[in-house]
């Protein structure tokens, strides 16, 4: 026993710097892996809210990250998710209002309305989330889906990607929306309804049929 203390008073002691440093390639190590892991959904969600826009969707995706890294480092990777998403939204919103005022310039004056589905439905169930694997069947492609999202308006868009592919429940993305959990919910019953009338040509189980494109 006696021993093992002086081997363990004899191990090197970490300097502040050292101990700074470990903890810093640790965030940087849970950072990069939680970058690999979420950048291609959000960049889905980002390109089909720009309306295919790469670079601008690339941009918003990558400044989420940085923001990310600068004031929650220190938060856990579960915590991660909807911080991020909730700063991906916030500069999505701060985007299209800068592109809706540089088409109207006039807009300065008056405050500028986004969206136009904002109203909710009242009496709406919560739909149970819906896994995205529901849509695909014979010949749809993920492209097909991606241009049926692209199709609803970006606030559908969000809900049932947020919903639906990054799984989180309604409270949660009402937070990372910034709306209320009603408007989730009517968001992502009109997204869900859009997109089972825009690919049942191609799923018999969504309503169609599969010849009706034949």
């Amino acid at each position: 026993m006696t021993g093992f203390s002086i081997s363990m008073d004899l191990a090197p002691k970490q300097s502040g710097t050292e101990v700074s440093s470990v903890r810093e390639n640790t965030v940087e190590y849970r950072l990069k892996t939680f970058m690999n892991e979420v950048t291609g959904r959000a960049l889905v969600m980002m390109e089909s809210a720009t309306q295919g826009q790469s670079d601008i969707a690339m941009d918003l995706v990558q400044e989420s990250f940085i923001s990310l890294h600068k004031s929650y480092a220190d938060k856990s990777t579960d915590e991660w998710y909807p911080l991020f998403y909730t700063i991906l939204n916030n500069k999505l919103q701060d985007w299209r209002r800068k592109e809706a005022r540089r088409a109207n310039p006039f807009s300065f004056f008056k405050k500028v309305s986004l969206d136009q589905d904002d109203d909710e439905i009242s009496e709406v169930v919560d739909e149970t989330t819906l896994n995205p694997s529901e849509f695909l069947s014979q010949e749809m492609t993920i492209e097909e889906i991606q241009e049926a999202i692209a199709e609803l308006p970006v606030r559908q868009q969000q809900a049932f990607m947020l919903r639906a592919w990054e799984g989180f429940d309604t409270h949660t993305t009402a937070q990372i929306m910034n709306c209320s959990e009603g408007s989730v919910k009517t968001h992502y019953h009109r997204a869900i309804q859009g997109l089972r009338t825009a690919l049942a040509h191609l799923n018999p189980s969504l309503g169609g049929s599969s010849n009706e494109s034949r």
